[in-house]
């Protein structure tokens, strides 16, 4: 399997012609989505999803069943637990909930999604699966995790090998640091792939 990083928290799944793409926000290229077969959606905000830009895709998108996506007519509903087929893959849903950000603040449905039972991309959450994961992508940075956060989600997923997502709020400086700290304190085979470069 093919997996490409976008800006973000985007990423581009692709095996034996089949294309599925996974959180393209507001802030990711437009080119992730060209021969996309199906997306998935993790949870409602922004720089997670471009409403706009799927609205035309006339693709299946799939998202959380309680998610709030005004404007998309053609959304998949799925729940925690559910296993379903998107673009030839083999997708488990999991988890359920945003992680708390701040203030009381409402949090949203959110779920990580297992593909192929190889990649796991968790949206905003640190749900750690059942299954073993081959690669962890991991969000390193945002206004609900700490780094000491990201490091333990990492240490309990024990994945083969992991990426970081959810990284473009982040300068180059934070940056060496969070992926210096992935690298120095898990055995994950923690790598950071900058947009457009791929495993």
């Amino acid at each position: 399997m093919r997996i490409t990083k976008y800006t973000h928290a985007c990423v581009r799944l692709e095996q034996d012609g089949r294309v599925l793409v996974v959180d393209p926000g507001t802030w990711s290229e437009p080119e992730a989505l060209d021969g996309a077969d199906a997306v998935l959606v993790t949870h409602e905000h922004a720089d997670h999803l471009d409403v706009l830009r799927l609205a035309g895709l006339g693709v299946p998108v799939y998202a959380p069943a309680e998610a709030d996506i005004p404007r998309l007519d053609e959304v998949v509903r799925v729940s925690s637990g559910t296993e379903f087929e998107a673009a030839g893959f083999r997708v488990r849903a999991v988890g359920g909930r945003h992680a708390f950000i701040y203030g009381g603040r409402p949090d949203c449905a959110n779920l990580g999604y297992l593909v192929d039972d190889a990649v796991y991309h968790p949206g905003d959450s640190l749900h750690v699966p059942e299954q073993p994961v081959e690669t962890l992508l991991v969000p390193v940075h945002g206004s609900w995790v700490k780094t000491a956060e990201v490091i333990d989600f990492v240490k309990a997923v024990a994945p083969r090998r992991a990426c970081a997502i959810h990284d473009a709020q982040i300068n180059e400086r934070g940056l060496a640091s969070v992926n210096g700290w992935l690298a120095q304190e898990t055995d994950s085979g923690y790598r950071y792939l900058a947009p457009g470069e791929s495993l």
